[in-house]
C-alpha cells in the first residue's frame, strides 16, 4: 500500500497554501494551493520530525465482514473553519462622584464570549514600573490578583434595553486619588486570545485632564493570542512612517492640575471564533461493475469545493481520471480536480457522489471554501489520504494495529545506541566524530518515534544519553551547539538609550567570559522605527540605538577573542515600511530589499497586502512579511548570510516565531549555518479560574511541534519551565516541578537538548515587567536551570547586580561537573515546600524551605548554599 504524499513546486503568489500549521489548536493555512502530487511506496512512511501524511482514522474505518455489505471505507472527518465576529469595546469615565464620593470607570464589550480585565494601576510620580496592583477599596468583587502588578476581573453579562448581551466591569474610584492612570487589556478566556489597541496596552489617564494620553478611535484593537506576557514588539512612541495615533483630548484646556474628566470612546474589536463541521467520506464497491462509488456529505454551508485527484497502485503518481467528471468540476492546472458540492435539499449542507475506476488505490482531497481557506485534516494538518481498495483500507487498519510495534523497536534502536554511548563512561571517546554520529543517529530514531506518537518519548530516552567529553562540537549547521552552552542576554529594555551599548557590552567580554558564559546575545542590530530594535525598517542599516555598525563589528570582534560566541536578534517576522501605497498605507519597503506589497501578507486587515494568507500568528503593530514568496526567503538568507558574514554572528536568537511556519526558519537556518539558534515561541500556558493548571503539556507540545517544524535545528526558549517555577516558588507549590511521569515538567522534560531555560529577561523583567519572576527567589530559579539539563540563559539584570556571585558559583559547579543539555536527571522530591534532584550522579540539588540531604554511599560535598536552596556535588 502506498503511502501518499504531496510535492508542492513554486507557483505565482496568487492562491493559497498546501501547508497546514496545528498552532495552539487552531488550524491555520499557510502560502499556496496543493498543486502537484506524488507518492512514496513506503508502508509505513518514516519520517523525521515535521513529516506526518494524513492518514484516515483506520481504526474507525469498516473493512470486508465488519460492516455494511460493498462498504470500503467510511469515516466522519471533523472540520474546523474560522469566521470573524465584528463588535466594539468602550471607555466610559463617570466623573461626577457618587452618594460615596466616588467616580467610575466603565469599561465594556458586546462581542460575545467570556471577557476578563487584565488591569493595574500607576501611581503619580511613579518612576520605571508601569503596572502596579490597584488598593483593595478600587477592586471589583470577584477580582483575582495575578503576580504582585494586575488584577483579573471579569465582566459582566447585563441585557441592554434592546437584549443585545453586553459585558460590562465597573471600578470605582476616589475623586482625589493619587492614582495616576489604570492600564488594562481585555482577555477572552474561551480562545485564550489578548487584546489591544495597536499592540499597546490601553491606559486611561487619571492625574490631569485625559490630554494627548488615551490611544484614539481611528485605530483597530490589536488581537495577540497567548500570553500577555509576550510583548517585546509593542510600538511605544512611533517614528518615522508609522503615523502617531489618533489623541483624544475632550475638554482639554491646557490644565494639567488633578482632576477626572468625564469621557467616553468606542473602539471597533474583531474576534475570531471557530466553527466546528464535519466532512463524511464513504466508499463502496458498485455491483456490478469494476467501478468503486464515492460519496461526501458536509454540514458546511454555502460554497463548497473539494479539491482532489487519484493516485494508481504501481505508477506512484498522482493523476486526472478521465471524463467523465462530476458535474461543477474544474481543471486546477492540469494538476488536480475541483468540484463543487451540491447544496442539499434540507439546506443543512453540502453533498456529491460519483463513480471512480476501480484501477485506482486511493484519493486524496483537501476541502476548499474560499481563495484563502482550505481545510485539512485537524488531526495533524495535512491532507486527506482515502484508500479506494479493500486491500488498501485493510492495510490501513494493520498499520494502526502495528503502531505500537513499529515504536517499540525504534526504542529497541536507540536503547542499543545509548548502550554503546554510556559503556563509554568514565572514559575519553577515541573517535569524537563517531561518537557524535551515533549521538545525531539517536536523535534521528527518535524523531520517527514522535512522529508516531507525539509524545514525549524522544525526550525519556535522550535524557538518558551520557556525553563524557566537552570536546565534542557539533557542526555549525546544526544550530545546536555542543551542548555545554551557557547563554548570557546581553541587554535589557533601557539599554539603547545610551547610544553606546556595543561599546559598553564589548568591555564586559572578558568579564563574561572568565565566569564561564559561552554564548551572548546581543540586541536587535537593525535600523527601527522603536528604539528597542524589535520594529526593524531597513535591514541592511546597522547604525542602530545600540551604536554604529562598526562599533557593533567591535564587540563581536571582542567576545570572540574572548573565545564566546554572539546571537543576533533577527525580526524575521514583520518590518516597517518606509514608503506608502495608493492608499495612504504603509506597505512599501526601501533600502535594499525594496519589496512591495506582496511581500505583506493578505489576510491582515492593517496593511493591505498581496501574498498569502500568513503561515502563523499576525502581530498588527507592522506589515507581517509573506514567507511563502520565494524573492522574500530568497533575500531573508542574503541577508542572514551577509550578517554572518560582515558582522561575525555566530547564530540568531529569533524573534516572534509564532508568526511564520517553523519550516521556513529550517530553510534560513539551512542557509546561514549558524552554531546556535533559539526561537521565541511564546504563548499563554493553561489557567483555570485563575489558577494554574498542573499538567501543561498541551503548552509544551506547541513549543516542541515549531521545534519539530524547523526539523530540530534550532530550540527554543522553556516558556513552560518558566511560567511552572512562578507557581511552584511563589505559591510553594513545588510539586509542580514533577509531571505525570516524574520527569521535568517542561520543554527540558520531553527535548532538554532543544530547551533553551531562562527566568527572566528583556520581556518579562527589566523596566518593561510584564511577569517578573517571583521577587527574592530569583537564586532558586538559577539553581534549578543552572543544574537541569538544557541550556540555561541568564539575564543580564541579574549577572551585574547583587546576585553575581552565586550565579558565578553556580556556572563554576555546571562546568566543573560538566552538566549538559542532555544531562540525566532524577527527581528525588517534588512536594508541597521542597524540590530535589540528581542530576548525571554528581550534582545533587534542592530549593525550598523544606529540608533535605543527600543520602546513600555517595560522599557529597556541599557547593553551594543561600536562601532556600543547596547544592552539593561529588567529592573528589
Amino acid at each position: 500500500m502506498a503511502v501518499a504524499s504531496w510535492s508542492i513546486p513554486a507557483i505565482p503568489r496568487a492562491g493559497p497554501t498546501a501547508r497546514g500549521v496545528l498552532l495552539g489548536g487552531a488550524f491555520l493555512t499557510a502560502a499556496r494551493p496543493p498543486v502537484a502530487w506524488r507518492c512514496r511506496a513506503t508502508l509505513p512512511r518514516r519520517v523525521r520530525l515535521g513529516g506526518v501524511v494524513a492518514r484516515a482514522g483506520a481504526a474507525e474505518t469498516p473493512v470486508a465482514g465488519s460492516g455494511e455489505a460493498g462498504l470500503l471505507f467510511s469515516e466522519k472527518f471533523p472540520l474546523r473553519r474560522s469566521r470573524t465576529v465584528e463588535g466594539k469595546a468602550w471607555v466610559r469615565v463617570d466623573a461626577e462622584p457618587d452618594g460615596e464620593g466616588k467616580c467610575k470607570v466603565v469599561i465594556g464589550c458586546d462581542v460575545e464570549g467570556k471577557w476578563v480585565l487584565h488591569w493595574g494601576v500607576s501611581y503619580d510620580g511613579e518612576q520605571g514600573r508601569e503596572w502596579d496592583q490597584p488598593p483593595s477599596d478600587m477592586r471589583p468583587p470577584g477580582s483575582v490578583p495575578i503576580k504582585d502588578y494586575a488584577i483579573e476581573t471579569s465582566l459582566d453579562t447585563p441585557h441592554n434595553s434592546e437584549g443585545k448581551t453586553i459585558h460590562e466591569v465597573q471600578i470605582k474610584i476616589d475623586k482625589g486619588t493619587s492614582i495616576a492612570a489604570i492600564n488594562f487589556v481585555l482577555k477572552e478566556e474561551e480562545t485564550g486570545a489578548w487584546f489591544q489597541h495597536k499592540g499597546q496596552d490601553f491606559r486611561i489617564p487619571l492625574s490631569g485632564s485625559f490630554g494627548g494620553d488615551l490611544l484614539g478611535t481611528e485605530q483597530d484593537i490589536d488581537v495577540r493570542p497567548g500570553a500577555l506576557g509576550h510583548l517585546s514588539n509593542v510600538l511605544q512612541k512611533p517614528e518615522g512612517p508609522i503615523a502617531e495615533p489618533h489623541k483624544t483630548v475632550p475638554d482639554d484646556k491646557g490644565s494639567r492640575t488633578k482632576h477626572i474628566s468625564g469621557f467616553y470612546e468606542e473602539y471597533p474589536i474583531l474576534k475570531t471564533v471557530y466553527v466546528q463541521n464535519f466532512i463524511t467520506v464513504n466508499v463502496r464497491e458498485n455491483n456490478g461493475t469494476t467501478k468503486h462509488a464515492v460519496e461526501f456529505d458536509t454540514d458546511i454551508p454555502g460554497e463548497v469545493i473539494i479539491h482532489w485527484g487519484v493516485c494508481k497502485d504501481n505508477t506512484m503518481t498522482w493523476e486526472i481520471p478521465p471524463e467523465p467528471h462530476p458535474p461543477a468540476t474544474k481543471i486546477f492546472r492540469q494538476k488536480a480536480l475541483q468540484t463543487m458540492l451540491q447544496q442539499k435539499a434540507d439546506g443543512t449542507g453540502n453533498s456529491l457522489s460519483f463513480l471512480l475506476d476501480g484501477e485506482y488505490s486511493g484519493l486524496i482531497f483537501v476541502v476548499k471554501l474560499d481563495e484563502y481557506t482550505w481545510l485539512r485534516n485537524v488531526e495533524n494538518g495535512f491532507d486527506f489520504y482515502i484508500p479506494l481498495t479493500r486491500a488498501d483500507a485493510e492495510a490501513d487498519k494493520q498499520k494502526a494495529d502495528d503502531k505500537s510495534s513499529q515504536a517499540d523497536g525504534l526504542i529497541s534502536d536507540i536503547r542499543n545506541l545509548v548502550v554503546g554511548l554510556s559503556s563509554r563512561r568514565g572514559q575519553r571517546a577515541k573517535n569524537k566524530v563517531l561518537q557524535e554520529d551515533i549521538l545525531q543517529e539517536i536523535e534521528r530514531l527518535a524523531a520517527e518515534a514522535y512522529s508516531i506518537f507525539r509524545s514525549p518519548t524522544i525526550d525519556t530516552v535522550e535524557e538518558s544519553v551520557y556525553i563524557d567529553d566537552s570536546s565534542i562540537v557539533k557542526p555549525a549547521c546544526s544550530g545546536t551547539g555542543s551542548g555545554f552552552e551557557i547563554l548570557c542576554q546581553g541587554f535589557n529594555w533601557e539599554s539603547h538609550k545610551s547610544g553606546k551599548w556595543y561599546v559598553e557590552l564589548g568591555s564586559k567580554a572578558k568579564e563574561l567570559s572568565s565566569m564561564g558564559f559561552t554564548i551572548v546575545w546581543s540586541p536587535p542590530p537593525t535600523d527601527s522605527v522603536s528604539p528597542e530594535g524589535y520594529m526593524p525598517r531597513d535591514l541592511y542599516n546597522l547604525n542602530s540605538r545600540y551604536g554604529t555598525m562598526e562599533e557593533l563589528k567591535e564587540a563581536v570582534k571582542r567576545f570572540h577573542e574572548a573565545g564566546m560566541k554572539v546571537l543576533g536578534d533577527a525580526v524575521l517576522n514583520h518590518r516597517c515600511a518606509q514608503f506608502q501605497n495608493q492608499n495612504g498605507v504603509w506597505n512599501i519597503f526601501g533600502g535594499r530589499l525594496n519589496w512591495d506589497d506582496r511581500a505583506v501578507v493578505a489576510d491582515d486587515p492593517h496593511f493591505q497586502g498581496r501574498g498569502n494568507k500568513s503561515s502563523g500568528d499576525n502581530f498588527h503593530a507592522a506589515p507581517n512579511i509573506d514567507h511563502s514568496q520565494e524573492f522574500v526567503r530568497s533575500d531573508l538568507k542574503e541577508w542572514l548570510c551577509w550578517m554572518r558574514k560582515e558582522v561575525g554572528y555566530d547564530g540568531w536568537r529569533l524573534d516572534f516565531v509564532r508568526g511564520f511556519w517553523g519550516g521556513y526558519v529550517h530553510d534560513y537556518l539551512e542557509a546561514s549555518e549558524p552554531y546556535f539558534a533559539v526561537g521565541e515561541y511564546w504563548d499563554s500556558l493553561s489557567y483555570t479560574y485563575g489558577e494554574m493548571d498542573y499538567n501543561q503539556d498541551a503548552h509544551r507540545q506547541r513549543i516542541v511541534d515549531w521545534i519539530n517544524a524547523t526539523n530540530g535545528t534550532a530550540g527554543a526558549f522553556d516558556v513552560t519551565t518558566k511560567g511552572i517555577l512562578h507557581s511552584a516558588l511563589e505559591r510553594s507549590e513545588y510539586w509542580r516541578l514533577s509531571d505525570e511521569k516524574g520527569k521535568p515538567p517542561g520543554v527540558l522534560g520531553w527535548w532538554p537538548s532543544r530547551a533553551v531555560t531562562f527566568i527572566e529577561n528583556h520581556d518579562t523583567g527589566s523596566t518593561q515587567g510584564h511577569w517578573r519572576f517571583p521577587f527574592g527567589m530569583e537564586l532558586q530559579g538559577y539553581v534549578y536551570i543552572l543544574t537541569h539539563p538544557g541550556t540555561p540563559a541568564i539575564f543580564y539584570d541579574h549577572i551585574f547586580s547583587h546576585l553575581q556571585p552565586e550565579i558565578a558559583k553556580l556556572i563554576s559547579i555546571r562546568n566543573r561537573q560538566k552538566i549538559h543539555c542532555r544531562s540525566k536527571i532524577k527527581i528525588l522530591k517534588a512536594e508541597g515546600n521542597l524540590y530535589a534532584a540528581e542530576i548525571d550522579e554528581r550534582v545533587t540539588m534542592k530549593i525550598g524551605a523544606g529540608h533535605f540531604e543527600p543520602s546513600g554511599p555517595t560522599n557529597w560535598v556541599v557547593a553551594a548554599e543561600g536562601q532556600d536552596y543547596k547544592v552539593w556535588e561529588v567529592s573528589s
